[in-house]
């Protein structure tokens, strides 16, 4: 096949980064002969289809995927699309797809997942094809969002913890070089929650597969993480339990007094908590006085104590930290994850068809003696806490993680204790860290996105304000391996609730870690130019 050089990639309007682009000529004609010639041991393809842009494919045809969320995707370039099964065992595989972009930047991606479950994450695929890369994504060894699949098979768990992933970008490589006629020139990863621990547990076991790596919310020290999600259906109960705090004005009472306490800590009061690290919230303000009798505007002493629990780090028996305590910020929606709503369902799987494989494990009697026999087993090494990352430096690699500062389903306090535990094994200070490793907090963001934060980065295609690097993570991972412009602060735009259609609200640069957020100038505080990373 012939190719072309030196184009610019355009997608939606935008241009981005210059590349040595390749061209397919011909490629519906090429990828029904990449279809017909593919052979690759443990390989069986399912199907390989030429998509031009704009198509609206359906994922029910093809995979059981109800409880992902989604039955469609649009495609925002041509490409051509290769499913597959790729068996990892006798009793396991994973199902994954390659979409190869007709305009081709030379760059090799894979996607993550999220939560315990595998859902391919299409958004994504057709989100960093439609930017020129070859991207592949996979099921994580198992399809929907429940763990039952686990059950009695460790196999299908070894997937999930890093098997799919790296068989992942193995496959996908050589069909990248078997479709293009010519090996990826640079390889990327972007994912969160799940993702960003299957990014890390990347960097930690595989310092090979990428040059840059793109980690969000990462769901690392993962049985602690949890343990300590189980924790909670513990600390608060159910409805007519005394420690229970119903969801609705109580918890927007919490929510007003966590801001009220510590929103001007960050030099302006706009709803925003920069820097979770720094507030150390006092439920016992929200007290009510003897003899009250309308219990909707104060908390009971109980209550008082269950909120004060779950915002306190999660020891353990011994006396060491299992895992940090939830930040304060996140509370409205944490509130219809975690404290109003029974057992957290991952956790509750994760116990039953891993740890214990039995499905009658009730959640209930969740205890400390749980967490220690979750952190024993650490199948596969899924905890993903290996402090050393000096494979993946000497082999050039670069790591940009971020964590949403409101994130109501991994605590953000736990990434700066990771990249502190970083810091102390390799012995190195920041500024020798900065070579491969650069951490920052983006305030207000939820999980993985959303939030009352300037929170759209680039992370996703639903997050996309520019394709300018300065504000796009993905881009500027590019920028970054390419080019040597290592991110200084990471620039997030807020639109006007949540609808580009009607204008930013603010903008706002992110600092990176562990420099923090301080407005300077009240009256200006939606221009980025009145914040300025301080220590």
């Amino acid at each position: 096949m012939k190719f072309f050089s030196k184009c610019l990639l355009f997608f939606h309007g935008l241009t981005a980064l210059t590349v040595a682009q390749q061209i397919v000529t011909d490629a519906k004609a090429a990828c029904g002969k990449l279809g017909a010639s593919l052979a690759i041991e443990n390989v069986h393809i399912n199907f390989v289809q030429y998509l031009p842009a704009g198509t609206n494919i359906s994922l029910t045809q093809n995979y059981n995927l109800s409880s992902c969320g989604y039955v469609s995707q649009v495609v925002s370039n041509d490409l051509c699309r290769v499913a597959m099964y790729v068996a990892t065992s006798y009793r396991s595989g994973i199902t994954l797809e390659a979409w190869l972009p007709t305009n081709w930047t030379g760059r090799f991606l894979s996607t993550g997942n999220g939560g315990i479950g595998g859902c391919i994450q299409y958004a994504d695929l057709a989100y960093a094809a439609g930017l020129g890369f070859a991207t592949v994504g996979a099921n994580n060894g198992h399809n929907g969002t429940s763990g039952y699949a686990f059950y009695r098979n460790m196999d299908v768990v070894h997937d999930f913890v890093d098997r799919s992933l790296h068989t992942g970008v193995v496959v996908g490589k050589e069909i990248v070089k078997r479709y293009y006629g010519a090996a990826h020139k640079k390889s990327y990863y972007l994912g969160c929650s799940t993702g960003g621990r299957q990014g890390f547990k990347a960097v930690q076991s595989y310092p090979n597969d990428f040059d840059g790596v793109v980690a969000g919310a990462p769901a690392i020290d993962f049985t602690d993480l949890t343990s300590w999600s189980a924790s909670f259906y513990t600390i608060f109960g159910s409805a007519n339990d005394s420690t229970f705090v119903p969801a609705g004005e109580l918890w927007a009472l919490i929510h007003q007094e966590i801001l009220n306490q510590c929103d001007s800590m960050d030099g302006v009061v706009d709803d925003i908590i920069e820097d979770p690290l720094m507030c150390q919230f006092r439920p016992e303000a929200l007290q009510c006085p003897p003899g009250t009798t309308n219990f909707t505007s104060c908390l009971t002493n109980v209550q008082v104590s269950a909120v004060r629990e779950a915002f306190t780090d999660f020891y353990g028996l011994d006396g060491k930290i299992i895992y940090p305590r939830m930040q304060p910020g996140s509370e409205l929606i944490a509130e219809d994850i975690y404290y109003t709503t029974g057992p957290f369902p991952y956790s509750v799987d994760w116990f039953r068809y891993v740890v214990y494989n039995n499905p009658n494990w009730n959640a209930a009697t969740f205890n400390r003696l749980d967490a220690k026999a979750a952190a024993d087993q650490n199948p596969f090494n899924i905890q993903t806490w290996n402090g050393d990352l000096s494979d993946f430096r000497a082999a050039g690699g670069k790591l940009l993680t971020y964590h949403g500062q409101a994130d109501y389903i991994i605590s953000s306090d736990n990434s700066p204790r990771y990249y502190d535990h970083v810091s102390r094994t390799m012995g190195l200070p920041s500024s020798d860290l900065d070579e491969f490793y650069r951490f920052f907090r983006i305030s207000g963001m939820g999980h993985c996105g959303g939030g009352v934060g300037a929170h759209a980065i680039g992370q996703t295609e639903a997050e996309v304000s520019t394709l300018d690097p300065q504000n796009n993570v993905l881009l500027r991972m590019v920028d970054w391996v390419e080019n040597g412009n290592a991110p200084v602060t990471v620039t997030g735009t807020k639109y006007i609730n949540d609808d580009p259609s009607q204008g930013v609200s603010f903008v706002r640069n992110h600092c990176k870690y562990p420099l923090r957020n301080f407005c300077t100038d009240g009256a200006n505080y939606k221009s980025p130019e009145s914040w300025t990373c301080i220590e």
